[in-house]
């Protein structure tokens, strides 16, 4: 490898230290700073009107306390035909939180509405879907400790730790 190689990859990763350094500044403490829910907010109207990734959509659930609908953007992970949203902040989240206060009911929008089922998933099914998430969502690598592409293994360590739901649309669900 010659000198040339060598400093575009160290300054790669530098650049990617950056960004993950960047991230959590932004969720210090497991809880978006002022920054990041300026930029959650335009991230979930941006998603809900179908512009951005495929897997980036709004969340919106019912808050636990007002009752008012709140949204979030939030990456869906495909896997094995189903679709999964993770909390890359673990359990102790608002829209975890909301979610489970809702009894996992809530709408998806990307460009449409669809209402959907949020079913938490058994931690001891959650690792691939776990690595399968870092796959999708460049943003949550920050926050899960757990390599991209690393064994299962890695994973089973910390799935309790990071809540996943598998969506589902209930039958008869009206848009």
């Amino acid at each position: 490898m010659d000198r040339k190689e060598g400093k575009s990859a160290g300054a790669r990763g530098t650049a990617v230290e950056r960004t993950h350094a960047l991230d959590r500044w932004l969720y210090r403490g497991n809880r978006p700073n002022r920054l990041a829910r300026v930029i959650n907010a335009a991230s979930a109207r941006l998603a809900a009107a179908g512009i951005g990734p495929d897997q980036l959509v709004t969340l919106e659930v019912a808050g636990r306390r007002t009752g008012k609908a709140i949204s979030f953007p939030v990456v869906i992970a495909d896997y094995q035909g189903e679709r999964y949203l993770v909390s890359m902040l673990g359990d102790r989240t608002n829209w975890v939180r909301n979610v489970r206060a809702a009894q996992g009911r809530a709408v998806l929008r990307r460009g449409n509405r669809e209402i959907v089922q949020l079913d938490e998933v058994d931690p001891g099914q959650r690792a691939p879907i776990l690595r399968r998430y870092l796959e999708c969502s460049p943003g949550a690598r920050s926050h899960i400790p757990a390599r991209r592409g690393a064994p299962l293994a890695e994973f089973e360590r910390i799935a309790a730790q990071y809540p996943v739901f598998r969506v589902t649309v209930p039958e008869g669900a009206r848009s």
